[in-house]
């Protein structure tokens, strides 16, 4: 089972104990270096063996009494790095350190006296997924998450037609229903043996041959890893979520996960990892208002910055404008998709996506919905900024919108 490479380099061997016991107990980082002592210079044999061991992650144990040589060695460790992260595990009554081992370079500064995992836990998954992000266009799957505004609105609908028009069109994409009850299955006719909860059971022993076991692929070739049939007490820990799609991002191309209206820690970890989140709402006084309120209960992670507007079953309001919608919302517009449930009702009932058929309007607008996102994957270093596109680029296609990059600061 692949987990985060991390070494660990400290002057004290009984921290050193506890540092590797707190790592053992998040089952997301997997130890590949470990050292009592602090390198002396950029030619220690301490760096080269570090480098040999390939670690992504680094944790440099802050002394108590003298942080001097631990700070050198977090300059020695980025200057002589490249994409490594390094972590910091200190006191946190000495701000002094804090804010040196910051300058220096660390990412991240972990309380050496809390009990338990859990900071190193959330440490690591926040690195996972800064790393799913910034990693997209090297082999890394692009993660859209679908979240429905109200019950109703219509967005495992969304979900399966988007990933299905992305199966025809780039192939190797996954389905993932992490709804309360899953309805991604009946949406596509199928009756899945094992799903998420499988998954999640099994981390300890997943890898790629396994999660392939427990996918059910439609006709198309798309994969559906299902949801559960019956509701669960249980959520899913930072820890292994981030370990279940580190594995599904590095076995395909394109992730899209079904939320539907789950709201809850794991809502907001899911947009934590996504590289979008499209809020499926329609222009009703209930959808907008709800949509507003996601944007707020996200505000708490960092999948706020992502959040984008998906308008179903899309008619116009005289005098309600789609600048009005992200001014209630605080969400911009990324897609209107038509009204046409009489013909949409049909194909869920028959277990047939309305993407697979020609004719309809609303198929070609799934179609460019799928196309708008995969463009967003390959233009995009980090994020897609997904935009209001030109009065040109809207004729194009049935809610065609642009794109442009994400930058750092913008």
């Amino acid at each position: 089972m692949h987990g985060i490479a991390v070494a660990l380099l400290t002057e004290d061997q009984d921290h050193l104990s506890a540092l590797q016991s707190r790592l053992e107990a998040t089952r997301l980082g997997q130890p590949v270096f470990s050292h009592v002592g602090f390198p002396a210079g950029p030619t220690d044999a301490i760096l080269r063996q570090l480098q040999d061991s390939r670690a992504e992650v680094v944790i440099v144990d802050i002394p108590a009494q003298d942080a001097q040589r631990a700070v050198r060695t977090i300059e020695l460790i980025r200057a002589t790095t490249q994409q490594i992260a390094i972590f910091a595990n200190g006191d946190m009554t000495n701000p002094a350190s804090i804010v040196a081992s910051m300058r220096a370079g660390a990412g991240e500064y972990l309380d050496r006296s809390a009990a338990g995992s859990e900071p190193l836990t959330e440490a690591l998954t926040r690195f996972s997924s800064s790393r799913t992000r910034s990693l997209g266009g090297a082999g890394k799957a692009r993660v859209f998450t679908f979240l429905s505004a109200k019950g109703g609105a219509g967005c495992t609908t969304a979900a399966v037609n988007t990933a299905v028009a992305l199966q025809q069109s780039h192939s190797n994409v996954v389905l993932v229903d992490f709804a309360p009850i899953g309805h991604a299955s009946l949406h596509l006719n199928l009756r899945p043996q094992f799903g998420v909860l499988d998954a999640l059971q099994n981390l300890h022993r997943l890898d790629s041959s396994l999660l392939d076991g427990l996918m059910t692929p439609t006709k198309e070739g798309l994969h559906l890893l299902a949801g559960p049939q019956q509701p669960y007490p249980t959520e899913p820990t930072p820890g292994e979520l981030a370990r279940l799609f580190d594995l599904l991002v590095n076995h395909y191309r394109f992730v899209i996960v079904d939320a539907s209206s789950r709201l809850d820690p794991t809502t907001r970890l899911l947009s934590d990892l996504s590289n979008a989140v499209l809020v499926v709402a329609q222009t009703d006084v209930v959808s907008l208002w709800s949509a507003g309120r996601i944007h707020a209960f996200l505000e708490e992670g960092t999948g706020r910055d992502r959040l984008r507007m998906v308008l179903n079953r899309y008619k116009k309001i005289p005098g309600f404008s789609e600048e009005d919608v992200q001014h209630v919302t605080n969400c911009k517009v990324l897609w209107k998709v038509p009204n046409a449930f009489h013909a949409v009702s049909p194909s869920i009932d028959h277990g047939t996506p309305i993407v697979l058929q020609e004719g309809p309007e609303i198929s070609r607008s799934y179609r460019a919905l799928a196309a708008t996102l995969a463009e967003a994957s390959s233009d995009s270093e980090g994020s897609p900024d997904l935009v209001y596109g030109s009065e040109g680029a809207r004729k194009k296609a049935p809610g065609r919108l642009s794109l442009s990059p994400l930058r750092a600061g913008q």
